[in-house]
């Protein structure tokens, strides 16, 4: 059924109702405040329309993992604070019921998904073998199932999986927006060269322009 069709459903239904000789005698004399409700009833197909598009957005947290915290196998540089951030936004995500998608990389000893973004019960986990989150893991179907037109996405490491989500969603044609405070990489080594960790983060963030709209935690949570 089309938006205009509900539209129309809605008024015939509503003056109907407001017709009608129950309405009339037993609930509303008052006409200045059955015009009121009758206003407030008219809004309720489009207020259902926004909730509907904000559910085509979800929400892809990507390796973060013990493992990439101090005393994990590959620590980076400053993951506690992206982390906090990704939680903030995980909250935001979990207070209006949007869909939550939490990304692993792999089994064993510390994979498992850092306390700061813990999943709850029925949050969806994919285990993925590849650096990018949608091969051989079941993401896009998931997502096309879900009728998610827009992916808010951050995570672990900002140069590798993180950039490789991201990429692979645009191509898929999803309208990305990226956290960049609530992503984390480490530093690098290129022959005899070191690349800081700050340098890779935002090299790689200014590389999304054709692919992402980049934004911090507050900037998003503010404007969303």
């Amino acid at each position: 059924m089309t938006f205009s069709l509900i539209v129309a459903g809605t008024v015939t239904i509503i003056e109907l109702i407001f017709n009608s000789k129950f309405v009339n005698i037993l609930i509303i004399k008052d006409l200045h405040m059955k015009n009121l409700l009758k206003f407030f009833l008219l809004l309720m197909p489009f207020m259902v329309s926004a909730q509907s598009d904000s559910t085509k957005t979800a929400l892809l947290l990507i390796d973060i993992q013990n493992f990439y915290f101090e005393g994990g196998s590959s620590a980076l540089v400053n993951p506690v604070p992206a982390s906090e951030k990704a939680s903030m936004i995980l909250n935001d995500f979990r207070s209006d019921g949007r869909l939550i998608v939490h990304i692993k990389h792999g089994e064993g000893p510390q994979s498992e998904i850092h306390e700061n973004v813990r999943p709850l019960p029925g949050e969806k986990i994919f285990v993925k073998q590849e650096v990018n989150s949608f091969l051989n893991t079941g993401l896009l179907e998931y997502l096309r199932e879900n009728g998610i037109k827009k992916l808010v996405l951050c995570g672990m490491q900002t140069h590798m999986c993180l950039e490789a989500a991201t990429r692979a969603a645009a191509d898929y044609g999803f309208e990305c927006i990226v956290i960049g405070d609530a992503c984390a990489t480490k530093d690098l080594k290129f022959g005899d060269r070191v690349i800081k960790a700050e340098d890779v983060h935002y090299s790689t963030l200014a590389t999304f322009r054709p692919y992402a709209k980049v934004m911090d935690t507050v900037e998003y949570l503010k404007n969303e």
